[in-house]
């Protein structure tokens, strides 16, 4: 069983189909459909290739071929950052936020060793709307690397400055820029109006969380045991499943 829309399927089903008549794709042991089931059950419940390859009888080799090949077909129809923020502009605020998918590593892989959740991985920031909503995913960075530097480096803060979009952050973005707002720090004596102004940005940006929520129900991204370099094109491909669920 596969707790996603048998439309989502047929939906990955075609674009699988799309891409085997581009690539003008010999016989395959799999139809596009049971392909499409095959990938959404590795994003979905994180089984590996081998169990994969055990219920749908073909190899580990062919199950793994097949996943790779539906992720890049999905997570080509990614929005990039600008395409993201089409539509908004002067008054418009969103929300970014930053989150860590675990990854198997080893104590060697230092970069990937993120000390504030105490655990290797890697960093993904997310744009969201008021409501939770994600409108874009970033690639993947090294889990050491703090948010605001990875918010610099995909180019977040600048985009949203040209714009004027204001950004709700939580204390990680502090020193980002004029349109960033980030909550004051607590001191032993803090003026009343600090307060009110902690508790109402605290209300609008907890609807963020509900984008890497979202993200999460696919249990591959609570920990993923593939390499590092694919973890973005994961995220990607979940993104866009996510935009189909929500506007089916």
């Amino acid at each position: 069983m596969l707790d996603v829309p048998h439309e989502l399927v047929e939906h990955v089903s075609w674009l699988i189909y799309d891409r085997r008549r581009e690539v003008k794709s010999r016989w395959r042991r799999l139809g596009c459909f049971k392909q499409a089931l095959l990938a959404l059950a590795h994003l979905r419940k994180n089984e590996t290739f081998a169990q994969l390859g055990a219920g749908f009888g073909v190899s580990e080799a062919t199950a793994w071929r097949y996943v790779d090949e539906t992720l890049d077909v999905r997570a080509a129809w990614a929005p990039g950052l600008r395409e993201a923020l089409v539509g908004l502009g002067d008054g418009d605020f969103v929300i970014v936020d930053g989150t860590l998918i675990p990854t198997d590593r080893i104590k060697a892989d230092e970069p990937y060793y993120s000390h504030k959740h105490k655990k290797h991985g890697m960093n993904v920031q997310v744009i969201a709307r008021p409501d939770g909503t994600p409108l874009w995913f970033s690639r993947a960075l090294p889990g050491r690397t703090h948010d605001l530097t990875a918010a610099r480096a995909h180019g977040i803060l600048q985009a949203c400055l040209t714009r004027q979009i204001l950004v709700l952050a939580d204390r990680a973005y502090q020193g980002a820029g004029s349109t960033v707002h980030t909550p004051y720090k607590h001191h032993r004596i803090q003026p009343p109006q600090y307060q009110r102004f902690n508790r109402v940005h605290a209300r609008l940006r907890a609807p963020g969380e509900r984008a890497f929520a979202q993200l999460k129900t696919w249990r591959i991204l609570r920990r993923a045991r593939c390499s590092t370099r694919r973890i973005g094109t994961i995220v990607q491909a979940v993104h866009t499943l996510l935009t189909c669920s929500y506007s089916g």
